[in-house]
This record gives structure tokens, sequence and C-alpha cells, in this order.
């Protein structure tokens, strides 16, 4: 009688493919390879996110004078926030800047997207005209925005074109330093990070379904409410989601555009510095990252944007 050898022995010294050993020592083999792979970016993260974010906590809990803060583990910063009215009325008006610009950079992405992704046939002139979109982009957002006040101005381009036009007899104040003017920087900074997503999404739609609905007798209105938005929902999400944590956090165009006659959360955060009142302005971002990721929580329960990333 012969005796077949066991264990590593057999095919000479080695584990057959199927065998449960082998299988495990690959998968070791290559989460140890993923793992090394990720591990400096996930280095990058823990050094530039996660650590400021943690500071910025720990910071929030200090206390502070009119010269010096001083470690301790205090809930003064958050109760001076919380129970000051002048919280809530920037919180609103932060909250009005995000809503309202997001609801105009969505008619304009969404309207330029559709017209890229289905009124242009060539790829050539779809690439041409996004690089188009871009050129603005290439500068500074500063510079962007600054652009704006010489054509708002009281003696602007704009007031003095609407005068000798006829259409009003005297300079339109509103024009500039003004929640106009905030919101229409905002729409003009912002509205790129709309487009991208959307346009991405659209480019996907298997155009046979749209084909479908126009042989089922869908008007284009029909065909746009009940087959494009419903398949472009990630890209409206993903968009949203920059939108809003950007006007969010933003203070430079607050600040510029309305003249400092007006003020959000990031505003707030950058007076606190000024005055070198740095635990307060801890605790004001905590409350902003928190809102904020409290609402990119509450959108991505309505759409899985992983199909997407």
């Amino acid at each position: 009688m012969v005796l077949l050898p066991f264990g590593n022995d057999r095919l000479g010294g080695k584990l057959p493919p199927s065998h449960p050993e082998s299988v495990f020592g690959k998968m070791k083999n290559s989460n140890l390879t993923g793992w090394a792979l990720a591990s400096p970016l996930l280095l990058v993260l823990l050094v530039f996110l996660v650590t400021p974010i943690i500071m910025i906590i720990v910071v929030s809990f200090w206390g502070a004078t009119e010269w010096s803060i001083y470690p301790a583990f205090l809930f003064d910063n958050y109760e001076f926030l919380l129970t000051s009215d002048v919280t809530y009325r920037v919180f609103l008006n932060t909250f009005k800047y995000a809503f309202i610009t997001w609801v105009f950079t969505l008619l304009i992405g969404f309207t330029v997207a559709y017209y890229l992704a289905f009124h242009i046939r060539t790829l050539t002139w779809q690439i041409a005209l996004f690089l188009l979109c871009t050129i603005p982009f290439l500068t500074s957002n500063i510079i962007r925005m600054i652009s704006w006040i010489p054509f708002l101005g009281r003696n602007g381009i704009a007031n003095s074109t609407l005068i000798s036009m006829g259409v009003i007899e005297e300079p339109l104040e509103w024009l500039l330093f003004s929640d106009f003017s905030v919101l229409l920087a905002f729409v003009h900074l912002y509205t790129l990070f709309m487009v991208v997503p959307i346009f991405n999404t659209m480019m996907r739609i298997d155009k046979s379904l749209i084909e479908a609905a126009v042989d089922a007798g869908a008007t284009g209105w029909q065909t746009i409410w009940h087959v494009i938005i419903p398949l472009t929902k990630p890209g409206i999400m993903i968009g949203t989601i920059f939108v809003v944590a950007l006007v969010m956090g933003d203070f430079i165009t607050v600040r510029f555009m309305s003249g400092s006659q007006s003020a959000n959360m990031g505003r707030l955060i950058q007076n606190d510095i000024a005055l070198l009142q740095y635990p307060s302005a801890s605790a004001t971002a905590v409350i902003l990252l928190v809102t904020v990721l409290i609402l990119i929580g509450t959108l991505l329960r309505f759409v899985d944007i992983r199909k997407e990333l």
C-alpha cells in the first residue's frame, strides 16, 4: 500500500490553489497590499484633516481673556453662542444665502448640463463648450468676485447703461453692497460645481430611454420630469453638497460684496479670530461643522451617490 503525503508535502510541498489556507493567504496579502497603497492618503488625511479638527474641538472648550487664552474644559463658549440672538440671526442669514444660491445654481447648472448633454451631438463640441464654461474659473475666486464691483457700483456699467437707456433716472443703490450682490457673486463662483456632476450623470443616461419616452407620446417637459431628473438625482445631490458646503463656509464673499453690512457663520469666525478669541471661533467652527455634516448626511439618505464616485 502506498501512503500519500499530507499537509505541505502534497503537490511537491505546495498547497492546491483551492485549499482554504492558500485562499486565506491570498486574501491576507491582498489586504496588506491595499492598506500599503492607501497608507499615504490616510497619513495625509490624518495630519491635515483629522488632527486640525481634533485641535479645533479641544480649543473650543478653552477659556479666553482680552489678551490671552488658557487651557480648560469650559462650556462658556457654547453657552454664549447658543444663548445669543446674534448667533441665530447669523445662522438664518447663512441658510438664506445657501438656499437661494442652491436654487439658482441648480437651475442654471441643470440647464447648461442638459444643453451640453442632449443638444450638442458631437463630443468635440461638448468638450469645447464645457471648457469654455471653465475659463472664468482659471482665475482666483477673489478676482472674479471683485470684478463685479465696478460693474454694479453707483457709477458702474450697469447703472450707467440703464440710465442711458432711460430705464431708470437714479442709480440703483441695491446693486452693490447688498444681499443681491452677495448672492450674485455666490452664483457666479459656484455654478460650475453644479454643472460638472449633473453633466457627468446626464452623459451616463441611456439615450434609448429618452427615445422610448418620446415614442410613448411624452412631451419634452414630461421626459425631463419623469426620465431625466430622476436619473440625474445623484449628480444633483453631489452638486448640492459642494454648493451648500462652500457657501456656508465662505466669509470673503460676504465681507466684500456686502460692504461688511451683512454676516454669515464664516464671517463670525473671522471676526473672532481678528479679536484673538480663538476658543470662541473654534466653538463657532464646531457648530458650523456639525450643521454641515447633518445636512450632508440628510442628503445622502435620499440618493446613493456611491454609484457616481
